[in-house]
């Protein structure tokens, strides 16, 4: 082997390592520029020699237009399954697997896996001697089509794999929503929902538009294989995981029906969370002999069944849209739709981003559209029924609704530059400002905002430390004792923590976690405020984007004087090393990652707080404990590369509770 054949080997499993951290685990071991200069040097070496290695990540970037696609025949059928959409129905199902388990003697005893049921395209992809070779949809379940130039531009499907006998694995081609989003930002085109832009990048002739939509893709089973290393689907799941597949998770494994149903639950209550497309989940016998007893009917497998979601997506008219002032001025559409049904709740309202968001999406009154659940509480509208009846176009508004004053265009958004003198946004800074994450001032509503405005001229949110009771009492609303409560709970708020302070005052693209992050590593409100680009930049979290948006900020007149005032009134943000030094927790600090048993995140932050600890959104040497719960993402692998102690809730209550 030459030298440049040993340095091109050397560059492939370097990158397609590289690859492998950021895209399946999400933990990148390498900087961008890093990876450039090595993706660089081996495309050099590729024209030098003419050759190019069949796992070479430069086969990644699509290659020349397709004239038609070529049928492929599997060689196991890709079968569909079996649904049901009840838990009587499930149990049902469950029935018939003890019946049919019954009539073989010496069977393991039954047990179940839980996946996620993914709402995208089956990918059937084919490996002879460790390097994929061929890749297709799933057709009809017997023929499908050729599509291994797309399926190579998906980043985190492996060209190599470790195991080296012939294997056929089924997965799901995939578009996150994020990415989606990110998509449709700048697109001319919007996709209208990710299962269809995935099917649809998939099946594109052209493989260099496939690699535009960035891909994604989970892996659950295996079809045809060598001398399979596994005999459950536990093991198959790590076969799946140890061969560098970005793998769908077991939500459960174990005999407990009761289980099966409480992932059902959980799944069903946080799927407005993941970022991606579930519309149920499939559950599985886990013993691949006992499936071979069971076998299949004439269209499904006897051993696995899918249990189906309520729809997430549905058609509707669009009535009419209207523009509503936000905190910052910035004006966002709201549509008005015809009632709709989504699992038992009726639908009148749905998000749009901007107008050019309407313009991509061509959308007029009075037409069909699509709307689905996303991840926000207020639906959002996909895009056009193309087959509608065109309506009255939308107007792009010229002067805010609310108050009046000419709109100002900056980049794709409409912002009405009255900060002071426009209702919806004074009232909109003012409930951010009260809100739980921020400083938690209980009885001081929306609609009590409103009143305090309109009756005592509360614009700013120093004016609600000066409000006293006997200017309450008497106000729409208001009696004796809430105007007791307000006052107390007002004074209660002067002490808070930083984290919470800066939440509060509003600094553009600033979160929670971030603020967090920020008074962890800075300590004081004074260090924030001096902080330069630097400093900034060395906190977790925070990139060039938002340390501009933290140092405008603080460079911006009126917002010191409005920190200046709030501290005239009274408010104390504490210092992170001022925070109860003497709690069991005093000096650790933690990163949560999944979902716990009992308690919500925030509640588990809480008592980290109360007990003196101190809490980061991101996992490095400084920090003391990983907080797991169930489906851990990437901070668990961080975690366990630089050796951070892992406890469960149930040891975190024990810490605690042994104090």
């Amino acid at each position: 082997m030459s030298e440049q054949d040993r340095r091109m080997r050397e560059l492939v499993e370097q990158i397609n390592h590289a690859s492998y951290q950021y895209y399946v685990l999400d933990q990148p071991i390498m900087a961008d520029a890093q990876w450039d200069a090595l993706y660089d040097e081996l495309k050099r070496l590729e024209q030098q020699t003419g050759i190019v290695l069949p796992d070479s990540p430069t086969r990644r970037v699509g290659g020349d237009p397709l004239p038609a696609f070529v049928q492929h025949t599997h060689l196991q059928r890709l079968w569909s399954m079996d649904k049901v959409q009840s838990l009587d129905e499930l149990d049902a199902w469950f029935t018939r697997i003890d019946q049919l388990h019954a009539r073989t003697p010496g069977l393991q005893p039954l047990s179940y896996a839980v996946e996620y049921k993914f709402d995208g395209l089956t990918l059937n992809l084919t490996y002879r001697d460790g390097l994929l070779v061929q890749a297709a949809t799933r057709g009809n379940g017997i023929t499908g089509e050729q599509v291994l130039q797309q399926a190579m531009t998906i980043r985190s499907l492996p060209l190599s794999i470790p195991y080296q006998g012939f294997l056929e694995i089924h997965g799901e081609c995939l578009m996150r929503l994020s990415v989606l989003a990110q998509y449709n930002r700048t697109a001319s085109e919007p996709l209208k929902n990710a299962r269809n832009a995935a099917a649809g990048a998939l099946r594109n002739l052209d493989p260099q538009v496939t690699a535009s939509r960035k891909l994604d893709a989970r892996f659950y089973e295996v079809g045809t294989i060598e001398n399979p290393p596994y005999h459950d689907q536990s093991g198959l799941h790590r076969f799946i995981v140890d061969n560098g597949f970005p793998a769908s998770p077991l939500l459960y494994t174990g005999n407990d029906r009761d289980g099966v149903k409480q992932a059902i639950a959980k799944v069903e209550e946080e799927r407005e969370q993941l970022d991606f497309l579930v519309d149920g989940l499939v559950i599985k016998v886990m013993d691949l002999q006992t499936r071979n007893v069971l076998g299949y009917t004439d269209k499904f497998p006897r051993w696995a069944v899918a249990f189906k979601f309520a729809a997430e997506e549905a058609t509707t008219l669009l009535e009419r849209v209207e523009w509503e002032p936000g905190r910052s001025g910035k004006l966002t559409p709201l549509a008005h739709v015809s009632p709709v049904e989504f699992a038992g709740v009726t639908v009148r309202r749905a998000t749009l981003n901007n107008f050019g968001d309407i313009q991509r999406k061509r959308l007029t009154l009075g037409s069909t559209v699509f709307i689905r659940r996303s991840n926000d509480v207020i639906p959002e509208i996909l895009g056009k029924v193309e087959d509608g009846v065109d309506g009255e176009p939308i107007a792009k508004p010229e002067v805010c609704p609310a108050c009046g004053s000419m709109l100002m265009e900056i980049g794709a958004h409409l912002f009405c530059p009255n900060r002071n003198g426009c209702k919806p946004q004074i009232i909109a800074r003012l409930t951010h400002f009260c809100s739980r994450d921020a400083m938690n001032i209980e009885s001081l509503s929306n609609k009590t905002l409103e009143v305090l405005h309109e009756h005592l001229g509360v614009e700013q949110p120093q004016d609600l430390y000066y409000l006293k009771e006997e200017q309450l009492v008497g106000l729409p609303g208001f009696q004796l004792k809430k105007a007791q409560n307000l006052i107390e709970a007002l004074q209660i708020s002067k002490d808070c923590r930083l984290d919470a302070f800066l939440f509060a005052i509003g600094i553009p693209n600033i979160g929670r976690a971030t603020a967090r992050d920020l008074a962890l590593a800075l300590g004081s409100l004074d260090a924030v405020r001096a902080a330069g680009q630097e400093q900034l930049l060395a906190v977790p979290a925070v990139g060039e984007v938002i340390a501009t948006s933290i140092m405008g900020f603080f460079a911006d007149e009126e917002n010191l004087r409005t920190i200046d005032a709030l501290l005239a009134a009274g408010i104390s943000p504490r210092d992170m090393n001022e925070q109860v030094p003497d709690g069991i927790l005093s000096g650790k600090t933690f990163v949560l990652t999944g979902t716990l048993p009992n308690m919500t995140r925030q509640q588990a932050e809480n008592l980290i707080f109360a007990n003196g600890g101190a809490v980061s959104s991101a996992v490095s040497r400084k920090t003391t404990y990983l907080l797991q719960g169930g489906q851990p993402g990437s901070k668990a692998l961080k975690a366990a590369q630089l050796g951070i102690p892992v406890m469960d809730e149930k040891q975190f209550l024990e810490m605690i509770k042994n104090q």
